[in-house]
């Protein structure tokens, strides 16, 4: 149910989450977050109207995040990430700004894992970016398929090192 039995390292949480514009951060997405790591993080960053949606398929996790996380920007849903322009609808908006995930995409069914990253592709606004922390390739891998620009970097001070990519989604809009 989880990609690792180690928290990702704050070095790892600053690194992925230091190229986000926070300042026009209306809606950011995370898929998978298990207890939270990452939570507090992003809540930390986001403008006072700014909303953070987390997808997650694991109840418990959900029903965790519920209870401990009291921030109205915050919005725990159970469900598929392959639903994710549903969820973002629900919440009143067109498109996410950025989508995190840490999802283990190399164990993933192939069909799921690219149905995932195809929706998030379209539901990412332009100038936008799906954000992803990985022991493997395979999130680079399709991110690189579906994104117009990929940047990636290494953290070593995470139990195990992992991998960092952040798609780019461009366009008219991104500036």
């Amino acid at each position: 149910m989880v990609g690792s039995i180690i928290p990702s390292s704050r070095v790892t949480i600053d690194a992925m989450l230091d190229r986000v514009d926070w300042k026009n951060c209306k809606l950011f997405v995370e898929y998978g977050p298990g207890v939270g790591t990452f939570c507090p993080h992003i809540l930390d960053r986001l403008p006072p109207g700014g909303q953070l949606l987390v997808i997650d398929t694991n109840p418990r996790f959900i029903e965790y995040l519920r209870e401990t996380i009291d921030d109205n920007r915050f919005h725990a849903v159970l469900g598929s990430a392959s639903d994710v322009e549903k969820y973002v609808s629900q919440l009143g908006h067109d498109n996410a700004d950025y989508v995190l995930s840490g999802l283990p995409f190399s164990s993933l069914p192939e069909d799921v894992a690219t149905s995932i990253v195809e929706a998030t592709q379209r539901v990412i606004r332009p100038g936008g970016a799906f954000l992803t922390y990985q022991f493997r390739p395979t999130a680079k891998e399709l991110t690189e398929e579906h994104f117009d620009r990929v940047d990636t970097g290494y953290v070593w001070r995470n139990v195990p090192p992992c991998l960092l990519v952040w798609g780019w989604k461009t366009g008219e809009a991104a500036e």
